[in-house]
């Protein structure tokens, strides 16, 4: 059974590595990337450290490998920010230098195809935090969600427990990050649709493992973010969550109906689901067609559930995947899913 700790929290005037493990986005799309580096700096009161592949497109999985080589060992670093996702982190993941990482613990921020160097930091023992991106929660026009700005702010400098709470407003479309008009008003949101609960008679506590479903199914094709004793996950708390990319209702239960059948998914007690994206720029569904979709995929996760975890609790639309707000979870962190009382407390 692997020992999870929690990295030492950095402190205003802290200096924080910013690096780019999957894609170099802030060298074609500097908007969002400087008004985040920005916040972090005006907001949060920490100075962000950028390394050579940061801006870089097409950077080598051994350039970046090395950036969060020298993050992770620099003393005067104490935290590390992703600057945003991408699709192939999964190729730096062999590269690291795990005992590295673990000499230097830190705490790590990121979601999305972040999600391999997130399980990879649980592997390694060391708590990781999924959000808090630069380009996309830092980063977001006109303001930061309260929610996210927030949760964000608990987990970064403050121990101990934290209740989440349902979206009172939220978003999931996107507005043209190369377009300055985009960032002079907030984006429009709608009003929130609380929580979907089942299984809401008993009260779960234990620790996370999950992230972006797409990047989950990855990892294990590849045989990686998996402990060996799947026992590691007895009585945890699975979270996931869908991308831009918008599977559909069948390719999530197919996922996580393979994910059944290897013997996983019935570890899990609880199981948070994260609010669907439903619209994108490839796919720019009309609200008709957006619901349709959440509902197509919240059908599609329940037929799962019911057929490998029968009584596991699962909550649904909770806001921490590719829809804004975003709340940080701590991944290989404790989380509390209290059915009865419909509320959910991570500690940070």
């Amino acid at each position: 059974m692997t020992t999870l700790s929690y990295p030492p929290k950095p402190s205003p005037g802290d200096r924080v590595a910013v690096l780019s493990p999957s894609s170099g986005l802030p060298g074609l799309l500097p908007l969002p990337y400087e008004l985040g580096l920005r916040r972090l700096r005006e907001e949060y009161g920490l100075e962000p450290v950028e390394y050579p592949a940061t801006r870089t497109m097409g950077a080598t999985p051994r350039q970046r490998a090395d950036d969060l080589h020298a993050a992770f060992a620099d003393p005067d670093v104490k935290a590390v920010f992703a600057s945003i996702g991408g699709d192939d982190q999964i190729t730096v993941v062999p590269l690291l230098d795990r005992e590295l990482i673990r000499a230097n613990p830190k705490p790590f921020f990121g979601m999305s195809d972040n999600t391999n160097l997130l399980a990879l930091l649980r592997e390694s023992g060391i708590v990781g935090f999924h959000g808090g991106t630069v380009m996309v929660e830092l980063g977001r026009p006109g303001a930061m969600h309260p929610q996210t700005a927030e949760s964000l702010r608990a987990a970064l400098f403050t121990p101990g427990e934290y209740e989440l709470r349902p979206a009172e407003r939220w978003r999931d479309m996107d507005r043209d990050w190369a377009d300055p008009a985009t960032f002079d008003a907030e984006p429009e949101t709608r009003p929130g649709t609380g929580w979907t609960w089942l299984n809401a008679d008993r009260l779960v506590e234990g620790r996370t493992w999950g992230g972006c479903l797409e990047i989950v199914g990855w990892m294990l094709m590849a045989g990686r973010g998996v402990a060996r004793d799947l026992s590691e996950y007895d009585g945890g708390v699975l979270f996931l969550e869908t991308s831009e990319e918008l599977p559909s209702g069948e390719e999530v239960f197919r996922t996580l109906r393979n994910m059944g059948e290897r013997g996983l998914l019935g570890r899990f007690s609880a199981l948070l689901m994260g609010r669907p994206k439903t619209w994108s720029f490839e796919r720019p569904h009309t609200p008709e067609e957006a619901a349709a979709y959440a509902t197509e995929q919240r059908e599609a996760v329940t037929r799962a559930m019911r057929a490998y975890a029968p009584e596991a609790v699962v909550v649904f639309d909770v806001d921490l995947g590719h829809t804004d707000p975003h709340v940080v979870i701590p991944y290989g962190g404790l989380v509390r899913v209290d059915g009865p009382a419909r509320r959910i407390t991570v500690t940070y």
